[in-house]
């Protein structure tokens, strides 16, 4: 009787499991296969580690690294700003309900809807700069997305912007549940605004934050493709080309190499996973502290 009932949730899940196991499982292992392979077509002759050596031999696949990593820089401003935002409209101001519904309305935008409004605004003779000349500010109407230096950090800017919808709305709904008490507790002992923000919010709203952290380094690694795609196509030349661009350029347009594009997406995965386990690992340890 005890065997069946462990055994019964196993059994209620197993079809769930099965399709998952075939949308995930399957398409993953056909990747690493292909990544070892020379494809032409459906299948192709296998070569080992070829295509890994290539890839790593490639001066433009270094930088879409790179870019990545520059990107991930973006993760604790997000963060920061999120979590300062939602802890201003706690505090519910005058007009919160449509601060919060106005600060959100990004993230529910698609992503590439945001990407053709600021690859349009953001031109030379675009909106922004048209309305910086306008106020006597030229020096300030720059090429955004056509000077190399500056693009990546304009696509970073706009991943900010629609990105922050989401983590204000996060850290609002667990604010909504802390215990009022702690909080008047704090402003009794004479604590200041950044005091309970430290001692008493940022602890109460640890398991969020670190989740946010989760799916913003993820966003940076694994889909900011749609961002750079449609807002500079990873120009100028090769200025913000990510690894998902460089996947998708040897995968469909270049040349149509799936195994080198394989080999990218494997190495992609990698990366991911490495930075994944770690926080995983802390949230895990985190969480044996709060119930100990």
């Amino acid at each position: 009787m005890l065997r069946t009932t462990r055994l019964a949730p196993w059994l209620y899940l197993t079809p769930l499991l099965l399709v998952l196991g075939f949308t995930f499982g399957y398409p993953l292992v056909a990747v690493f296969d292909f990544s070892l392979r020379r494809i032409r077509g459906a299948s192709g002759p296998f070569i080992g580690l070829e295509n890994y050596r290539q890839v790593l031999k490639d001066g433009v696949f270094h930088e879409a690294v790179a870019h990545n990593a520059v990107l991930l820089l973006a993760v604790p401003l997000m963060t920061f700003i999120a979590l300062i935002l939602a802890v201003l409209l706690f505090d519910r101001p005058r007009g919160w309900r449509t601060y919060r519904s106005l600060l959100y309305v990004p993230f529910i935008l698609a992503t590439p809807v945001v990407g053709v409004i600021f690859s349009n605004m953001l031109q030379l003779n675009g909106v922004v700069n048209e309305g910086l000349r306008t106020i006597g500010l030229s020096p300030l109407a720059l090429d955004w997305i056509g000077n190399p230096r500056l693009a990546l950090w304009t696509v970073m800017a706009v991943v900010v912007w629609r990105e922050v919808g989401f983590g204000i709305v996060l850290f609002l709904a667990r604010l909504m549940s802390i215990n009022e008490d702690l909080l008047d507790a704090a402003r009794v002992d004479g604590a200041s605004w950044w005091q309970r923000l430290r001692h008493v919010i940022v602890p109460q709203t640890k398991s969020v934050i670190e989740f946010f952290i989760v799916v913003s380094i993820i966003t940076m690694l694994a889909w900011v493709f749609a961002y750079v795609y449609v807002i500079t196509h990873g120009g100028p030349g090769t200025a913000t080309m990510v690894m998902e661009l460089y996947i998708f350029n040897f995968a469909f347009r270049m040349s149509q190499l799936p195994g080198i594009a394989s080999a990218v997406a494997v190495l992609l995965f990698l990366v991911t996973l490495a930075f994944m386990v770690p926080l995983f690992r802390l949230r895990s340890a985190s969480e044996m502290e709060e119930m100990s």
